[in-house]
């Protein structure tokens, strides 16, 4: 039997052979003889069996004894992703290779904006999703090993050789990573180490595999009849099937295949030929079948022949074990160990990459402050960085072992990481087939997903009590029963995973959907929207850069730094010579640029390389194509804010309206308050006179004649003013109906302002002194004089009453203007308030009866006759007093007939 001793020296002997092949792969990728083998189809579809773990090597013949056929769900998911790979995987790959992408974060970032915030967030995520995984593969290597000594002869029982051996196995595995995982800093050239020492373990275990399955059916069961009538009469033969675990294992197998850092790194980053994929998708659901085609009648021998209570994850091994088979025994456990192994490798390489790129670089940088041609040789710090990485991850899941015990089937740890990394799902997809996504809506998406996942799967997965408190299991979180982690929101009779699974990835997406449709893309963001969608329309980046020859030297030290001296000089002497520049530097345009963001993109990540390019350049510039490509949203865009601008200035200016036509309506219903109470003082006090005096000629007996003549004169001047009253009244109803009909004659425009002047001081007791010039005014006029000299009335009236100085005077004044004749009035009074200017024509208006006299109905009749004779009559300002202009039309257009 072997011993632990035996055990370990095998490993190490293993090991050193994986290591001896890829130290081969890499020396011959270097010199560019990397041969028709290590870029075939055949080793990149056994690459992609790095997705079969210790998880299906130990654990599918455990989750098959426990769950029956239920286990196949691990296996058709990834089955279904690979057949349909025209349609997602085609779509990965291609952006990958146009976008020089290194991991999934670099991937989502790049999506939305090259934003380096959603690059971490999406790192940290992946740092903890992954890490139970990683956990798991220690847990499966250390129990493997207790296996072979509790069935041991050494004596050596207690255990503590086994977590020795186990922590000296994560040590193993994290140099033989640092060592051929950091060896190229451009993660974009295909790690043929790394790659060809994948593919050789995909075999081992594969084989490993099949010779326990051949073992067990024709070495103890008897043959293929015996094994098939076992199988029948065990409980495994019973078909159950749970529809809600098969759809959401199913769908989150899928998801995990395509969101894990370590299937992202081999699928994407590491693929050299699109058409790979053709093979890959009969190929590897091939290979998937094999794995799982011994997997029941292992676990169904093993619950027939092993004792009770033994763990079924480890069939694999006791079977073997059982029956005296030491060499398939150590042949299983290496199928296992290369199980795990190549798991942890690839997964910590992936997840170094996105922690070195997205975490560590911009740190960096930041701290720098001479940007990024004086930040040191960055080249040093990428690769510190990541071996640090690849220390820091391997000892996280380490720590996460011993913390959980090392407890719990293999399935259930590793349906955690499945869950966790499926969050990635909707920014993922989404992004590539939806321009309407936004980074906002992809960081509120992961934001909410990963909260649910850890609330509900990873927490819980430390025990009740652990973490979370027994209360908060029965109770809920805070004593809210719809917080309970395994009856969210008050659902139960779901089973934990599956709620855990439904709920996380359902408000995921939800929560994506929605915050997408309710903000907008950054131009940058809506550009890499547009190649990401159209990715196979149109390849490479969507940034242009403008810089000068200048800072071409400033380009070469950063890229000496990051890339190497001897990759930068070959890389600039290219450009030069294809721009015929000899061996001088070349010319920065927007071509090189974009090249150059490629191959730093390619080495410290897509976000961090467009920072860098941007402290140099300073600058960049959109082309054409990117242009075209989201016109259709921005002319929309546009056009909704135009339409938006113009409704609030017309609701402006309508409200500024509408202010002022209500100040003007209040202002008017006061001046009509006050001309009813003015006209009716108007009217009685003519009247009272005419009543009075009337009745005094005829109840006085005796009345002389001088005495007679009096009463009768007061009577005759009151009449008259009352007269005059109702006459405005009747011509500004007249005027405003229309009804009016003008009365058009010739004559002179003296004659007519003659004829007012003299009919105003006639009327009015108060004189004012006239200055006229009368050679002005002998303009001859066609229209009805008799109105014309009702306007001039009213307007030398008004200057006679309301002219406050104490020797009033008014002019008037004739001149020409484009409009016409003007004939002006311009009094030496105070002039009128400027609140009062807006109203002044208006009927009712007194805004110059400060002593209460006046209808206030002059102005408004002036300004319906100029109207009718085609003219006008205006308020000037300026002027010293009170002044109107009246205005002639040339051509006498009447508006009335």
């Amino acid at each position: 039997m072997a011993s632990l001793n035996v055990l370990v020296t095998v490993s190490l002997a293993y090991v050193f052979v994986l290591f001896c092949v890829a130290f081969a792969a890499e020396r011959a990728g270097a010199r560019g003889r990397a041969g028709r083998l290590l870029r075939s189809p055949l080793v990149y579809t056994l690459s992609l069996s790095i997705y079969c773990t210790a998880w299906t090597f130990y654990g599918a013949v455990g989750y098959a004894a426990r769950s029956g056929l239920e286990y196949l769900t691990i296996y058709l998911g990834p089955s279904l992703v690979i057949i349909g790979w025209w349609w997602i995987l085609r779509r990965l790959v291609r952006i990958g290779r146009s976008h020089r992408v290194t991991s999934i974060a670099d991937l989502i970032s790049s999506r939305y904006g090259k934003s380096n915030g959603l690059a971490i967030v999406v790192t940290v995520m992946a740092v903890i999703g992954v890490t139970p995984y990683i956990a798991l593969q220690f847990q499966s290597v250390t129990a493997s090993l207790s296996i072979f000594v509790a069935a041991g002869q050494d004596g050596v029982s207690d255990g503590a050789g086994v977590r020795t051996a186990g922590l000296w196995v994560a040590i193993g595995l994290a140099v033989f990573t640092v060592l051929f995982g950091t060896r190229n800093l451009n993660v974009n050239e295909r790690q043929h180490g790394v790659v060809i020492a994948v593919a050789l373990e995909a075999v081992v275990k594969l084989v490993a595999l099949l010779a326990v399955g051949v073992f067990v059916v024709w070495g103890i069961a008897g043959g293929v009849g015996e094994t098939l009538a076992r199988i029948d009469a065990s409980a495994l033969g019973t078909w159950e099937m749970d529809g809600s675990r098969w759809a959401g294992l199913t769908f989150v197998s899928a998801a995990a295949f395509l969101c894990l850092p370590r299937m992202f790194q081999v699928m994407v980053v590491e693929n050299d030929d699109e058409r790979h994929l053709q093979v890959a998708s009969w190929a590897f659901p091939l290979y998937l079948m094999l794995m799982s085609l011994f997997v029941v009648p292992i676990a169904v021998i093993g619950l027939d022949l092993l004792p009770a209570g033994s763990n079924p994850d480890f069939f694999v091994l006791s079977l073997p074990l059982s029956q005296g088979q030491d060499k398939l025994a150590m042949l299983s456990f290496l199928g296992g160990f290369s199980s795990a192994t190549s798991m942890v490798i690839v997964a910590t390489l992936a997840l170094s990459t996105m922690v070195s790129n997205h975490v560590v670089m911009p740190i960096f940088l930041y701290a720098r402050q001479g940007g990024a041609t004086q930040s040191g040789d960055v080249r040093n710090v990428v690769i510190l960085s990541r071996r640090l990485s690849i220390l820091a991850i391997i000892g996280f899941g380490y720590l996460y072992y011993r913390l959980s015990g090392g407890s719990g089937a293999l399935a259930a740890i590793g349906l955690i990481s499945f869950a966790g990394v499926a969050q990635f799902l909707p920014a993922m997809l989404g992004g590539i087939f939806w321009r309407g996504a936004t980074r906002v809506g992809a960081l509120v998406g992961l934001g909410v997903g990963f909260t649910l996942w850890v609330f509900t799967m990873l927490l819980p997965s430390f025990g009740v009590g652990t973490v979370l408190s027994a209360a908060t299991f029965e109770t809920g979180l805070w004593g809210l029963a719809w917080l309970r982690p395994e009856a969210l929101f008050g659902i139960t009779g779901l089973d934990p995973t599956v709620h855990a699974i439904l709920w996380s990835l359902l408000l995921n997406a939800l929560s994506f959907v929605l915050v997408s449709l309710a903000s907008f893309p950054d131009p940058l963001e809506r550009l890499q929207g547009a190649q990401f969608v159209n990715v196979f329309d149109h390849s490479g980046q969507t940034r242009g850069w403008q810089a000068s020859v200048a800072e071409s030297e400033d380009l070469m030290i950063m890229a000496q730094r990051i890339l190497g001296a001897r990759e930068a000089q070959r890389l600039f002497r290219a450009e030069a010579e294809a721009q015929g520049r000899g061996d001088d530097l070349p010319e920065p345009n927007a071509d090189f640029l974009q090249r150059l963001e490629r191959e730093l993109g390619s080495s410290v990540g897509g976000a961090t390389a467009h920072a860098m390019i941007s402290q140099i350049v300073g600058g960049s510039a959109v082309s054409v194509q990117d242009l075209l490509a989201v016109a259709d949203e921005s002319a929309q865009l546009m056009e909704y804010s135009n339409q938006l601008e113009a409704k609030s200035r017309e609701l402006s200016q309508t409200a500024a309206q509408l202010r002022d036509a209500n100040a003007k309506l209040v202002y008017l219903s006061n001046q009509k308050d006050a001309f009813l109470s003015q006209i009716s003082h108007e009217l009685r006090t003519p009247m009272t006179s005419i009543r009075a005096f009337s009745e005094i000629l005829r109840d006085t007996e005796g009345l002389g004649t001088l005495e007679k003549t009096k009463y009768a004169n007061i009577i005759h001047v009151e009449a008259i003013r009352l007269t005059r009253l109702l006459d405005d009244l009747l011509d500004l109803s007249v005027l405003e109906n229309g009804q009016v009909t003008l009365n058009q004659q010739s004559g002179t425009l003296v004659e007519v302002l003659d004829q007012a002047i003299a009919m105003a001081q006639a009327s009015e007791g108060r004189s004012i002194a006239l200055k006229r010039r009368r050679v002005q005014e002998t303009v001859t006029l066609h229209t009805d004089l008799d109105r014309l000299s009702q306007v001039f009335i009213n307007l030398i009236t008004n200057a006679q009453k309301y002219c406050a100085s104490d020797a009033p005077q008014l002019r008037i004044e004739v001149g020409q203007s484009g409009d016409g004749i003007t004939v002006d009035f311009i009094d030496n009074g105070e002039g009128i308030v400027t609140a009062s200017r807006d109203v002044m024509f208006e009927k009712f208006s007194r805004i110059g009866a400060q002593d209460g006299k006046g209808a206030g109905l002059g102005l408004a009749i002036c300004r319906e006759i100029m109207t009718r004779l085609g003219g006008d009559v205006r308020y000037l300002e300026g002027t010293g007093g009170t002044a109107f202009r009246v205005t002639l039309p040339r051509a006498q257009a009447l508006a009335a007939q």
